[in-house]
């Protein structure tokens, strides 16, 4: 039986559902990056930061490049890149409303 497109998008929003999934992400906009980097990068334990690559590179979202013995990640694709974007021009309206909204609501209260 063939899963509804809806349920798979809600899993797929799910699956990045997670702040270090988003930050992994982020990282991996301009090219891969090797673990030591983003553990650099992010404030987490190396097993923790290894659970989230796993979700992340099974969900087929990222993949690893091995050289030698230093593991990289990279975006499969250029869409998740392209949807990050998209996500913060969304929040940044969001963000851009409550603020006029807070402005009205302080102005109202004079």
């Amino acid at each position: 039986m063939q899963v509804p497109l809806y349920q798979a998008k809600a899993e797929f929003f799910r699956m990045l559902g997670h702040p270090v999934r988003i930050r992994v992400l982020e990282l991996l906009q301009n090219g891969p990056v090797p673990v030591r980097d983003l553990l650099a990068e992010i404030d987490i334990e190396p097993s923790s930061l290894s659970q989230q690559l796993a979700v992340l590179r099974r969900s087929g979202i990222i993949v690893s490049i091995r050289d030698g013995s230093t593991v990289s990640y990279a975006l499969a694709g250029g869409d998740v890149a392209d949807l990050l974007r998209a996500a913060r021009r969304i929040l940044t309206e969001l963000l851009v409303g409550r603020a006029e909204l807070l402005a009205d609501l302080r102005q109202a209260d004079v």
